[in-house]
Formats: structure tokens, sequence, C-alpha cells
């Protein structure tokens, strides 16, 4: 029996080696293509290009990492994409809208994919996101949109951006307007500046930091709220949007929506990838976000790294998937 177990875990130990050698060997030499949800220049872009110069690295065989944009619907036709015409061979992944998984869940249309058999690879950062206003507009706190119409920059109809204003008008009373058909985060900035917008909401605060540090030292925006189930700890005096009066339904409705945020920064394969490629890859993600080379390209850049695993990414939308429908019901109606 002694003599069986060491043959047993010699032909085990034979197996994970074999493996590890075909991982290996399928990457060497190889492209993974990492695609885009939005264009160049915003947090999502940002996130993913400092992704892909150091990812190759830590993936068995050292393959190549290419970032490519494919912006388009809120970054809905990158998430389309990956789950259905990509490669599933774990030579594509992509990053796109932090909330897009949870749009077949609300009856969103444009979402063609089911969140549940995606292969989530992990989040850059648990994100804590922003409703802000130029300081000139005179808005200065978030009272004051109750009275006061504020226009808003946004990308698609199911971007943050847009989701949001649309969220917070319908369940907290505000009068904010929606400016939406940007192709991405930067170019909604760049209207802000030229005065076309007043405002944005569904910013991401480590985008914030990463782009424009200056209107936040240099007070050139009002932070109204933040939008997420916890404060970030460098906001203490700025409201969040769960400490709000509200009803139970209502709070309901809030956590559904900004789940997302657990998942602020995700990256993600599509369906049928071989499961020791995935694990490869999972494993590869959390070891760059430790990396001390990448961590030092992110600090350059200004970005906020507070990474989530692939496999709690995965746990936390199969819990939402899990919700009462009534209130997915009503929040995809307030969505629409």
């Amino acid at each position: 029996m002694r003599l069986l177990g060491w043959m047993l875990a010699a032909l085990l130990g034979v197996s994970g080696v074999a493996r590890a050698d075909a991982v290996e060997d399928f990457y060497r030499g190889r492209t993974v293509n990492l695609y885009i949800g939005y264009s160049v220049g915003g947090g999502y872009d940002d996130y993913a290009r400092a992704v892909a110069r150091h990812l190759g690295r830590h993936i068995p065989g050292n393959p190549t990492v290419v970032p490519q944009n494919m912006e388009g619907a809120g970054s809905l036709r990158a998430a389309n994409y990956i789950y259905s015409r990509a490669p599933k061979d774990g030579s594509a992944i992509a990053t796109f809208a932090r909330g897009a998984a949870f749009y077949p869940l609300m009856g969103l249309e444009g979402a063609t994919f089911e969140a549940v058999k995606m292969n989530w690879i992990g989040s850059a950062n648990n994100e804590t996101s922003l409703c802000v206003a130029w300081a000139g507009t005179g808005i200065s706190k978030f009272d004051d949109l109750k009275t006061r119409e504020m226009t808003a920059g946004g990308t698609g109809p199911t971007d943050d951006t847009v989701q949001f204003v649309k969220v917070i008008n319908g369940v907290l009373g505000a009068k904010i307007r929606s400016v939406s058909g940007y192709p991405g985060g930067n170019d909604v900035l760049l209207a802000m500046e030229r005065g076309e917008v007043q405002g944005r909401c569904g910013w991401s605060y480590s985008s914030a930091l990463a782009t424009r540090p200056a209107w936040l030292t240099e007070h050139k925006i009002n932070i109204l709220l933040q939008l997420g189930l916890t404060k970030h700890k460098e906001l203490p005096d700025v409201p969040l949007v769960m400490d709000l009066p509200m009803s139970d339904e209502s709070r309901a409705i809030l956590k559904l929506v900004f789940a997302r945020q657990v998942m602020g920064r995700p990256f993600a394969a599509p369906p049928g990838v071989p499961a020791d490629r995935l694990a490869a890859l999972r494993k590869a993600f959390d070891e760059t976000l430790k990396d001390p080379e990448f961590l030092a390209d992110a600090q350059r850049g200004g970005l906020e790294i507070n990474p989530v695993s692939g496999a709690d990414v995965q746990t936390l939308v199969a819990d939402i998937y899990k919700i009462r429908p009534e209130i997915a019901v009503q929040a995809g109606k307030l969505l629409q």
C-alpha cells in the first residue's frame, strides 16, 4: 500500500508538471489580445495598458500582451465580443464597464452574454465613484441637485456615467440631465473644460486621481456624492449615497446598482477557456498586481490598486444573480 501511494503521488506530480508545461508551450511566442471597451486616455484604458505592460511576465511562456481599444455602446461591444466571438483558448481577455455583468439581470438591452458563464480574471481595484460639478457652476453640494438642473456628460446608455444619473434621479429626486454619446471618459472631461457640460456622475475616484489630479488639489470641481457601498478612506467628509435617507426598497435597489463597484476594473476571459490556462491567467493577474514594477508603474500613473481576485469576482457575480427578482426589475426600469 505504501508503494502504491508513492506511485500515485509520483503520477500526480508528473501530471501536474505536464499540465504546467502544456500551458507554457501554448503561450510561448504567442500574443494575448487585451480588448479595452473604451477609447484611449480614460481610466479603463489607463488600467488596462498598465496591466498589459506587466502581465506577460507572469504568464507561463511569457506571451506578448497587446492592448486594443474596442469602444462602443458603453463598452458592451467589447463585453459581447469577448463572450461570444473571441477565441476561447486563453489568447483573448477584455476589460469593460464594471456594471456590465449585471445588465442582463436587469433586462437592459444590448447585453448578449451570460455573466455567470464569463471567466472572470480579477479586478484591479475596488472602486468608489463620484458625482462632481464644475466649480464655476455654483453647484456645491448634493442637495443643490434637487432644485437646480445640472448637465452631466456620459458615454453610452449602459455606462455608469449615464446609468448612475438615472438611478440618482429616480431614487433620490435629483435633477441631472445626461448629455451622452462621448466616446470615453476623457472626452467627457474635455467637454467639462469646454463648458459643454457642467459635471459628471459615475467618475471613479481612482480615475480622477490618475487623469485630473489638479482638478482635486486646485478645487476646480466640487465632489457632491460618493457612489458605492462604502466610503473611500480619503473622502471622509463627502456624503455616501447609501447613507442618505430613503426607503428599504430604494436602498436595496442602490445596493444592486452599486455592487459593481467591488469589481471596479474587471478583466474577463470567454467561457470555455481550458481550466489550466484560466488558472494560469488568474494566477498571473494576481502576481502582476503585487509586482513591485507594476505597482511603481501604477503609482507613476496615479492608479489606485486594491485588487479583487478572479474567484472573488466570480462569487460576487453569482451572488448578485440570486437577488430578489422584483428588485432587479425595478432597478432595470430605472436604468432603461
